[in-house]
């Protein structure tokens, strides 16, 4: 097969020797170029195009690492092949150091040679290619699945690889790619909202070995245990953490812990003072609004009012599991980055306390921002961007230092999040009385009137372990990627929101969740 364009510089002071590989890769398409030394090489390099250089290691005067420095000096994108003698791991780390594409070891065949070009010029093509094929196959098995009877522990793997296939996606850009596996995961999303309004009302009485995990579970599960075995544990949540965007911090942790990953369903509505309360006190919420009624509050109180009460909860729990500790538990919250930064410098300062529990809140800092900042919504327009953002942020932030720190204290960290969020695409009409609730994806209120096909309607909140206030209260829970509008001025609000990123529904985004141990490495 012909390569058009492609120009290959080969750097050998024995180039002679090289003319019948020289002659095969011209055969294949290639137009080759050749010097006999690192100057002449340069010279070359500086007055015409490469699409690739093949270098000798031992070469009289300029050897082939320092070739290396001034050849990335002039076009630090260039790909290198280094040919050498040498297999010393030394010589190899060097040259990896100064950016070395791939090795060749001596003595070399001609098909070795066009094999290695053909990796480092065509490989990003022709995975593209072969992803595109294997993407055909699996997404048709995967509709399939997603069409046919589904229990919570198959939910939780097609989850999985549709989240595999979102980051694999993301290395290529390929938007008919893209739409495709969407579209799929909006066929999913369908089928998971009918799922779990069948299914959710039976969890809610059901024992724990016979439904998914929950945020009233993961204390007992993850946390108790350790605690009771003399463990020093931090307990994390990162506020609104999805898990495809979990996934896709997991490389930049697995140099400092080996982390066990396991996975749990959030409770609903997938809200954070729903959610999160259950997860510090381990109860549904008709029994931790009973301890502390100001958790849920009125239509007018903010997020942050209603989960003034973590610490107490928290203790509350350690106390019914019978777990005394000395020194007490200690409880962080982080909302913002001068108190994510003194958490930072105060991190010695905890070494030598058993317990402590963590909230920090950026990621949902962020997913609330983008929906208000057209600077945000230019660097993060799609969900990838998003993720992207997520990762880049995680990577030069102060919690990346803090858990860093915590697995030089030796400890276990137990990390997850209280929902997640999705993107909200298609507006559901609901009417309410004043005192309904302004989240976009729940409502509670009296009287409420909604399509059910796009809505989880709760009549008898008490069967679901919610609180009800009165006999007329209701639950309003957003199926798929649908956010609650008024019929007044409808348009206007569909407008506003549509495309912003919202919790408290039912989708895989919001309720399938991370929950990872991470034991730092010896």
């Amino acid at each position: 097969m012909e390569q058009p364009g492609r120009r290959i510089l080969w750097v050998d002071d024995e180039i002679d020797l090289l003319r019948p590989h020289i002659l095969f890769l011209e055969q294949k398409g290639f137009e080759i170029g050749s010097a006999t030394g690192g100057e002449e090489a340069l010279g070359l390099l500086r007055d015409n195009r490469y699409d690739l250089v093949l270098l000798d290691e031992m070469m009289l005067g300029m050897d082939g690492l320092e070739t290396l420095g001034e050849i990335k000096e002039l076009d630090p994108s260039l790909p290198v092949v280094m040919v050498t003698k040498s297999e010393e791991e030394e010589l190899m780390n060097d040259a990896l150091g100064r950016r070395i594409d791939d090795f060749l070891i001596k003595p070399v065949k001609p098909t070795q040679v066009f094999l290695a070009i053909k990796r480092i010029l065509d490989g990003r093509r022709i995975l593209q290619d072969q992803l595109a094929q294997t993407y055909a196959a699996e997404s048709s098995q995967l509709r399939m699945r997603i069409m046919s009877p589904l229990d919570w522990e198959e939910w939780t793997r097609v989850y999985l690889r549709l989240m595999n296939w979102d980051l694999e996606l993301d290395r290529f850009r390929d938007p008919g790619l893209r739409q495709t596996h969407e579209d799929l995961e909006q066929s999913a999303n369908q089928e998971f909202g009918r799922f779990v309004a069948e299914e959710y009302g039976r969890w809610v009485d059901a024992d724990p070995g016979d439904r998914p995990m929950l945020s009233v579970d993961i204390f007992r599960e993850f946390v108790a245990p350790r605690l009771k075995a003399n463990e020093k544990v931090y307990f994390v949540v990162l506020d609104c953490m999805r898990l495809d965007h979990w996934m896709s911090l997991v490389p930049s942790l697995e140099p400092v812990f080996e982390i066990e990953n396991h996975h749990y369903y959030s409770i609903l509505p997938t809200a954070t003072p729903f959610s999160r309360n259950a997860l510090f006190s381990g109860l549904w919420p008709i029994r931790f609004t009973e301890i502390y009624p100001q958790t849920l509050g009125g239509p007018g109180r903010d997020e942050t009012s209603k989960n003034r009460f973590e610490r107490q909860l928290m203790d509350r729990q350690l106390e019914r599991h019978g777990i005394r500790l000395s020194p007490a538990h200690k409880y962080v919250k982080i909302y913002e980055r001068e108190e994510a930064d003194n958490v930072r410098r105060q991190m010695s300062s905890m070494h030598d306390l058993p317990f402590v529990s963590m909230v920090y809140n950026f990621v949902d800092i962020l997913s609330h921002s983008r929906s208000e900042s057209e600077i945000l919504q230019e660097l993060a327009p799609d969900e990838p961007a998003f993720r992207s953002l997520v990762r880049s942020w995680f990577n030069h932030s102060a919690l990346y230092h803090i858990l860093v720190e915590m697995g030089r204290h030796g400890a276990t960290v137990v990390l997850t999040t209280d929902h997640g969020a999705v993107v909200g695409r298609r507006a559901a009409l609901i009417r309410g009385n004043r005192d309904t609730s302004t989240n976009l994806r729940y409502k509670f209120g009296s009287n409420l009137g909604c399509d059910e096909k796009e809505t989880f309607l709760i009549r008898n909140p008490a069967a679901f372990k919610l609180p009800s206030d009165g006999a007329s209260k209701q639950y309003a829970i957003a199926k798929e990627d649908y956010y609650f509008v008024y019929p007044t001025d409808f348009h206007r609000y569909e407008r506003q929101y549509r495309g912003s990123l919202q919790h408290g529904g039912i989708s895989l985004e919001e309720m399938i969740l991370p929950c990872a141990v991470m034991t730092p490495r010896a």
